[in-house]
């Protein structure tokens, strides 16, 4: 049934009449929120002072992909700019997330690079990190060319990988030459079964793997490694892995979304472990909506409540 509903949602996060239409209705607008804070960077910032006072860091990602103008990319990055500089005003412990397609990917390659290098620049002088996101696996290819070239004169960023596609362990391999930092994800697209693993014993089972592969390395070099999962189980797995090991639970941090599993983020933390909320926000957030009701479908039950008065 999961498997279905899943196949559903991400059907509906591709289809344009429904990303025209749904975002107006006010059931869909009130159910988003308890995904993401609001549409502007305040609203974003404001949301982190609470998670602050926990422990908590952040991390920030503005919704919104495929531009397909190189202006559009530029408001991108300007956007952006303004919040690594609310970020440091307001001395929060943040980071920023961006999708190499809303910096103009589709467009003009070399351009999306430059406005890599200006958001990691930027980064770097705020004491912040740039997070380049994954998107659907035709980008897999061009986004790790791109992160391979960034790295190389801008230490402080690292890159997504996503658990359910069947090549991520070679790509890490590919990475590690480079030290990378990486944040690993399960996967929210919908992608062939000859390119992805498709149950999600299967997708644990690799996340488990590339995980430990990653924390061993990191005994040796300088690795920063980021769990993007709401699976607390499969954290304490990968923890009871890495202290067999001799590898403390503070090697590598727990990435969640902001208004997913709140009570679990703060347990960890408490508990010893690093952990971030991730904090999307902009007005172009239907599709990273229905992705993210796609990776747990237990969570269209909140969304259906949302039609009751």
């Amino acid at each position: 049934m999961n498997a279905v509903l899943r196949k559903i949602l991400l059907w509906c996060a591709r289809n344009q009449w429904m990303r025209d239409h749904m975002p107006r209705l006010p059931f869909m607008q009130k159910a988003v929120r308890r995904f993401m804070p609001g549409d502007t960077i305040d609203d974003a910032l404001n949301a982190a002072v609470d998670l602050q006072v926990l422990g908590i860091g952040t991390m920030y990602t503005k919704l919104g992909e495929n531009i397909t103008e190189l202006a559009q990319a530029q408001q991108t990055v300007e956007n952006y700019t303004a919040l690594l500089a609310g970020i440091k005003t307001a001395e929060i412990d943040g980071e920023i997330s961006v999708k190499p397609t809303q910096l103009g990917l589709d467009v003009d390659e070399d351009a999306c690079f430059t406005h890599l290098v200006t958001l990691a620049t930027a980064a770097e002088a705020q004491g912040s990190y740039l997070w380049i996101d994954m998107e659907d696996s035709s980008y897999v290819d061009r986004t790790l060319d791109l992160y391979q070239r960034l790295r190389a004169t801008h230490p402080r960023t690292g890159i997504c990988l996503q658990a359910y596609l069947r090549r991520t362990a070679k790509d890490v391999e590919r990475l590690l030459p480079i030290n990378p930092a990486i944040r690993l994800v399960k996967g929210a697209y919908d992608e062939p079964k000859t390119i992805a693993f498709k149950s999600k014993r299967e997708v644990d089972a690799n996340y488990l793997g590339v995980a430990v592969t990653l924390l061993r390395e990191g005994r040796t070099r300088p690795l920063r490694i980021g769990l993007g999962t709401h699976d607390v189980e499969l954290v304490q797995q990968i923890a009871s892995h890495a202290a067999a090991a001799g590898i403390p639970k503070d090697a590598f941090e727990v990435t969640m979304l902001f208004g997913i599993r709140a009570r679990e983020q703060r347990a960890l933390s408490r508990s010893g472990y690093r952990v971030q909320t991730l904090i999307a926000y902009g007005a172009a957030w239907y599709p990273w909506y229905m992705r993210r009701l796609a990776e747990r479908p237990a969570n269209v039950l909140f969304a259906l409540r949302q039609l009751l008065p």
